[in-house]
């Protein structure tokens, strides 16, 4: 029986994966061959492909010397081998780390390092990779009977249990835990951390009022007394004061937004991204042969609309503006296409295509955008429309919002 070789835990960034990967295999004596997804990158084109092949054998020369369990960890991988939009750049590096993690998911025990060939076979050794979105690594490396997938979602008891370990030392009662989980309900598993931690932080800063800053090095390194600390406040009401604070820092952080200021590259695609500008298209370059006419703020086209029926249009319940960006796409001899994406893969622009509607009339056009929006009513969805000759897109608009 052939199973998948690769095991990919993908969540919410901060919920725990890496650590709970961690304590596992301490529980049952794994031993653990580490790769982050930052290696995954090189000037050297193959280093990283070979380094996966190295660290693979290095784990399979663990079972074979010490006789215990090995498994090679791979922290992050679609932050090293991903692709988040389109202006990710996609070297021969990442291509050949996909290929490698292909090649070994399907030869589990023939794993051989450039320049060498060894006949002798390798253990088989389980490669566990996390991330938080698979959806943007290369579609054949996580297919089904390569990559087993899941996803970590911690419940509220989930999220007890672990709360309830991280303030385990702190003499929490279980009405604590629960009344700190339930204050608050949507932040990630390593807010409550760097809670704890915050708390201690506070008789640092003390201690640093107390000596004086220039003191610290005197009291803390070049002395025979090392400094001691009395047991932090972890009163209900001082976790959850502190935790307000953290939020307001996340909040604050979310809505600074200084990169619209600074950033004019980014404020003028931000700009032909908008919906209330009127002029849909984007900053491609057309193909030299079907020049492109944009449409005006009025609704209007510098190209005349090819005539359909009224009941055509009527027919149709799209609002008027997307009728007449795919009039005008289709009367300049472009491809209409739809993309949807939920709500989770949104920020990470990793769309999916629906049908692309290559020819036909209007009419059908117009059903077959209907069609897209009723089957993906929760999810984001857009127009876009597609040069044939260039490969270009010329035109990317949202249509609808859940």
């Amino acid at each position: 029986m052939k199973l998948p070789l690769i095991f990919g835990i993908h969540g919410r960034k901060g919920e725990g994966k890496t650590f709970q990967c961690e304590l596992v295999y301490k529980r049952m004596g794994v031993n653990v061959v580490h790769i982050s997804g930052g290696e995954l990158e090189s000037p050297d084109a193959g280093d990283p492909a070979r380094l996966i092949r190295l660290r693979y054998r290095e784990a399979a020369d663990l079972v074979k010397i010490r006789g215990e369990m090995a498994v090679l960890m791979i922290n992050d991988l679609d932050a090293g081998a991903g692709r988040f939009d389109g202006m990710t750049q996609y070297t021969v590096n990442t291509q050949l780390v996909n290929n490698t993690l292909m090649n070994i998911a399907d030869n589990p025990t023939n794993v051989q390092l450039p320049g060498s060939y060894d006949e002798t076979p390798l253990p088989r050794i389980p490669i566990v990779v996390t991330g938080n979105d698979f959806a943007t690594l290369y579609a054949p490396l996580v297919r089904d009977g390569r990559m087993q997938k899941f996803y970590w979602e911690p419940n509220r008891d989930d999220r007890l249990g672990i709360v309830g370990g991280i303030f385990s030392p702190d003499d929490l009662s279980r009405n604590d835990i629960e009344t700190l989980v339930d204050t608050f309900p949507n932040q990630a598993i390593d807010f409550y951390g760097a809670l704890r931690s915050q708390i201690y932080d506070e008789q640092i800063i003390d201690f640093i009022h107390r000596v004086g800053v220039e003191n610290v090095s005197r009291n803390v390194v070049n002395t025979k007394t090392p400094p001691s600390f009395k047991k932090p406040d972890f009163r209900i009401g001082h976790l959850i004061e502190v935790g307000q604070r953290l939020v307001r820092e996340q909040r604050r952080l979310q809505e600074m937004g200084l990169v619209q200021e600074y950033n004019q590259a980014l404020n003028k695609v931000e700009e032909n991204r908008s919906n209330g500008n009127g002029n849909y298209y984007r900053a491609y370059q057309p193909a030299p042969s079907v020049p492109l006419q944009p449409v005006e703020p009025n609704g209007a086209s510098n190209t005349p609309a090819v005539p359909q029926p009224q009941s055509v249009v009527a027919a149709s319940s799209l609002p008027d503006e997307v009728q007449q960006n795919v009039r005008n796409l289709m009367a300049q001899g472009y491809q209409v296409g739809m993309e949807y994406v939920d709500k989770r893969r949104f920020r990470t622009n990793a769309w999916q295509s629906c049908p692309v509607i290559n020819g036909g009339s209007e009419g059908q056009a117009l059903q077959a955008i209907e069609q897209c929006l009723v089957d993906h009513g929760q999810d984001y969805v857009r127009l876009i429309g597609i040069d044939p000759n260039s490969k270009r897109r010329v035109l990317e608009r949202i249509i609808h919002r859940p």
